[in-house]
């Protein structure tokens, strides 16, 4: 079949560049509270930083809409151990709970994703390849929750559509404390840090807003501990017009998005 490659093409290279593996730790982490004790009764928590989660919670979900941009750096183990930082941004258009619009950029890719509240499109303009999911029909807070186990896609900063909510119980961690106060481009915050099953992380919130302005991932899955890092502009007040959450297919080839599990599965043994 002739769009059998393109399809196993792009849903390979978006499993590759869409998946933060810190962030998805995180919440993989985050969704196996049963198997940890809960905070109630682990000393080392303390109840005033897991209530600035909460806080930090509401605040997200009481944004009717927003645009986010976000200078990340991911750290890659190579073979022999070493770590190296590649950076990279991350934007974000959200308008109510069920439509959004994110583009991730580097040296190493280029990626947009479109939602409408029904269709998930993922399109890759350097490849000038798109693939879509129709029939989704669910808020963006639910798709985000269940993509990676889903379709395989990892969205940047998913946990700012999930804090506050069932997707991120807070009765998992072994620790949470209030680090102190810090400036983040200027804004005082305050930096707290957790620990989960397999996972450091630290965020700094506003004081003034009680937005995430920074965060900071450590997986614990490789020796070498690799770090992600994103600092966060937050743009609450100008509206997200619709023309901009909207695909435009002109110029671009549709190809059959293929599920990763599947992907892999039928992963050809040679050739490019």
């Amino acid at each position: 079949m002739p769009n059998a490659r393109p399809a196993l093409l792009l849903a390979l290279v978006f499993a590759a560049t869409l998946s933060p593996p810190l962030a998805a730790a995180t919440r993989t982490a985050a969704s196996r509270p049963a198997a940890v004790p809960a905070a109630s009764s682990d000393a080392s928590v303390d109840p005033d930083a897991v209530a600035a989660l909460a806080r930090m919670g509401k605040a997200l979900r009481a944004l009717p809409h927003f645009r986010l941009h976000a200078t990340t750096s991911t750290d890659y183990v190579l073979d022999d151990g070493q770590k190296v930082a590649l950076a990279g941004t991350v934007d974000y258009k959200v308008s109510g709970p069920d439509r959004f619009f994110v583009e991730i950029q580097s040296e190493q890719q280029h990626r947009q994703l479109f939602y409408d509240g029904r269709q998930l499109t993922i399109y890759s303009p350097r490849l000038k390849y798109y693939a879509t999911l129709d029939d989704l029909n669910r808020s963006s807070q639910a798709l985000l929750a269940d993509s990676a186990s889903t379709y395989g896609l990892e969205f940047p900063l998913a946990d700012l559509f999930l804090w506050g909510t069932s997707a991120f119980p807070t009765d998992g961690f072994q620790s949470a404390l209030q680090v102190g106060s810090a400036r983040i481009d200027g804004e005082a915050t305050r930096q707290y840090a957790f620990r989960q099953p397999g996972v450091d992380w630290q965020v700094w919130i506003s004081d003034a807003t009680a937005l995430p302005r920074q965060l900071v991932i450590t997986s614990h899955a490789d020796p070498a501990l690799p770090t992600y890092q994103a600092t966060l502009q937050w743009d609450t007040r100008r509206a997200v017009n619709a023309s901009e959450l909207a695909f435009n297919p002109a110029g671009a080839t549709k190809i059959v998005f293929v599920p990763v599990a599947l992907a892999a599965q039928d992963t050809p043994t040679g050739g490019n």
